[in-house]
């Protein structure tokens, strides 16, 4: 009972740990302007309660904001009034801060929805005089550039920049960044965060709800096509587990969330590496490289062989005891938790499609607890079965029907393992789909020959021959197959040239190839344009359009509704993708947004229902008629 307390007191000290830490909240005081327009960027940083910022307001090396974007004219950096006057060199502030950078769009703009890349650096400090080494975070703020009207467009003078004064009994004088009620009233919404009027004045409280939405995304994983398939093997295990000991149902569901936690660990550090190298970072583009589609899909159809009693891993020379202690071992537990979070990956639920961007705006150690968070929620429901193992007599006692639930569950793998063949044919061509499947049949007859020949009843040396023969099989199997030689590639399919409508080969008729130019120009022309955005990997994607987007009544909705329906497919790497999802706040797929003109789009959330496509449409003039 102790452990399971310290367990929890640990558990709980992790969902807190990034609620004490400093953050930064971008913002722009307008998200739509017209060339020549001025405007305003807004960086409030919230300053934990032991430390502060000092600035020396004629030089502030440290404490700066910055932004760059070819469409704009960046002024000056404006600082505010501070809290406290220590020296005509040094001003501090606490506990939180807004530096001001105005800038203008240029008069021959580009209109469209743009990204502007933002940093701020801060250089925190503590009463005693000892400072933390500086920091940076970035982020990427949605705005959009509207077109020149008929009538002139109003003729505006240079960015007014207004300095701080060198004088500290000036500091009056100095700009005040406007109320925070008037950043979130003009700043560009997006799908996930409350409306602008209902937002927190506080960022710390609008970290502490993302957070929240990271470990209740977590937790929706499980119900997702990609893991739902596999979570009932899971549940057999324990039961089987606490069918011969009990007490040690707690300590393997622990186990299991080791692996997981560790997985998402090793995920955040990929993320924070791609954050340090400035590059732009997608939830699921591990799926577009062929090797890793491959490599899961072997782990997947090992297991399914399993399931199906082809083999059982034990180590050469074993005794018929500890062949039996060892199937109650810890590692497969923690193995678990990590094939767990693999099939995860590929897809991304309700809370997690908006936690992730915010999160990647946050320094490393936020990006880290996120993470980890994620990890948590993802293995909740087997945390709280390791608390109340009683629960498991809800279940029918271990018997004749767990075989025969075992052996189900084996072709339920095998089922996705065709499904994974499918993502590697879009990913390759045809012919890599034969070494693909040459590969699977060399697996699995090693893991056969394993199965049948390491066992407590042949020899020791015959156990140790048949595992290295095994080994060596698949060995041969991977060099021999797997490599993608240049015939193996997959042709390109045609892109839309400019504005073209080119129908989508991926999708029912009606749906077009999506590109920037041709989404622009429908929307200049007055189309409401609907854009899905999916991949072959992505099983809540297929789920999304078999369910709602591409059945008969649906798309009789948008017909009579006359929006214009945009696919585009982020199987393989596309940069101009990835680089649009992002910048409406999204890191990966199902992307799904409604677009009506001169309003800012709809963001759906990852899963969708016909009602909430019916109800956003209802909201929509008929055709022909005055707006």
């Amino acid at each position: 009972m102790r452990l399971k307390i310290q367990v929890l007191v640990l558990l709980c000290l992790l969902s807190l740990t990034g609620l004490y830490a400093q953050t930064v909240d971008f913002s722009l005081t307008k998200s739509s302007l017209k060339p020549g327009e001025k405007a305003e960027i807004h960086g409030t940083l919230i300053i934990p309660e032991d430390r502060k910022q000092s600035v020396n307001p004629a030089d502030p090396a440290y404490f700066y904001l910055e932004a760059e974007h070819p469409e704009l004219e960046i002024g000056e950096l404006v600082l505010p009034r501070p809290t406290k006057v220590v020296s005509d060199v040094e001003w501090q502030y606490y506990p939180e801060v807004t530096l001001i950078l105005p800038f203008r769009v240029k008069e021959d703009a580009k209109a469209g929805a743009q990204s502007l890349h933002v940093l701020m650096s801060y250089n925190l400090c503590y009463d005693s005089g000892m400072c933390d080494p500086p920091e940076e975070q970035e982020a990427s703020l949605r705005f959009e550039i509207l077109p020149l009207s008929e009538a002139a467009a109003e003729q505006e003078g240079p960015v007014s920049i207004t300095q701080i004064a060198d004088n500290p009994e000036d500091a009056a004088k100095v700009i005040e960044p406007e109320s925070k009620t008037e950043q979130a009233a003009s700043a560009p919404q997006v799908e996930g965060e409350l409306p602008a009027s209902e937002r927190s004045s506080s960022p710390g409280l609008e970290l502490l709800k993302y957070l929240v939405f990271a470990f209740l995304g977590g937790l929706i994983l499980n119900i997702t096509p990609c893991v739902l398939p596999i979570l009932p093997i899971r549940i057999m295990a324990i039961i089987n587990q606490a069918q011969k000991d009990r007490s040690k149902v707690f300590r393997h569901v622990m186990v299991y969330t080791l692996g997981v936690l560790i997985s998402f660990a090793i995920m955040a550090v990929i993320f924070i590496g791609i954050q340090a190298a400035g590059q732009s970072a997608g939830w699921g583009t591990q799926n577009q490289n062929p090797y890793f589609q491959v490599g899961l899909m072997a782990i997947v159809f090992a297991f399914a062989l399993s399931l199906l009693g082809v083999f059982e891993i034990t180590a050469p020379g074993m005794t018929a005891a500890n062949k039996a202690t060892a199937k109650g071992g810890y590692s497969g537990s923690f193995f678990g938790g990590i094939f767990a979070f693999l099939m995860a990956i590929s897809c991304t639920g309700p809370f997690l499609g908006a936690a992730l961007p915010f999160a990647m705006t946050m320094p490393p150690t936020l990006i880290m607890v996120f993470f980890l968070l994620i990890g948590l929620g993802f293995a909740s429901p087997f945390i709280l079965i390791g608390f109340f193992p009683k629960a498991l007599k809800l279940f029918p006692k271990p018997g004749e029907w767990m075989v025969i639930f075992k052996q189900l569950m084996g072709f339920v793998l095998l089922y996705l393992v065709y499904t994974m063949l499918g993502t590697t044919l879009a990913l390759t061509s045809g012919l890599y789909l034969i070494s693909v499947l040459c590969f699977l049949l060399v697996i699995s007859l090693a893991l056969w020959l394993y199965g049948r020949f390491v066992r407590f009843e042949y020899s020791r040396l015959t156990q140790w021959i048949f595992t290295i023969i095994a080994l060596g099989l698949i060995v041969f199997a991977i060099f021999n197959y797997l490599p993608v030689k240049e015939e193996h590639l997959r042709q390109e399919v045609r892109q839309p040239v400019g504005n073209e409508m080119l129908p989508s080969p991926i999708a029912p008729a009606g749906w077009y190839v999506f590109s920037p130019e041709l989404h622009e120009k429908l929307l200049s022309e007055g189309k409401t344009v609907f854009l899905d955005i999916g991949a072959e990997w992505c099983k809540n994607c297929k789920t999304n359009e078999k369910t709602v987007l591409f059945t008969e009544d649906i798309m009789q909705t948008f017909q009579q509704k006359g929006v214009v329906l945009l696919k585009a497919d982020f199987t393989r790497r596309d940069p101009v993708i990835l680089q649009w999802i992002t910048d409406h706040g999204r890191l990966g797929v199902p992307f799904n947004a409604l677009y009506v003109p001169e309003q800012e789009p709809l963001i759906f959330p990852e899963l969708l229902s016909k009602s909430m496509i019916r109800e956003a449409l209802s909201k929509l003039p008929e055709p022909g008629a005055k707006q």
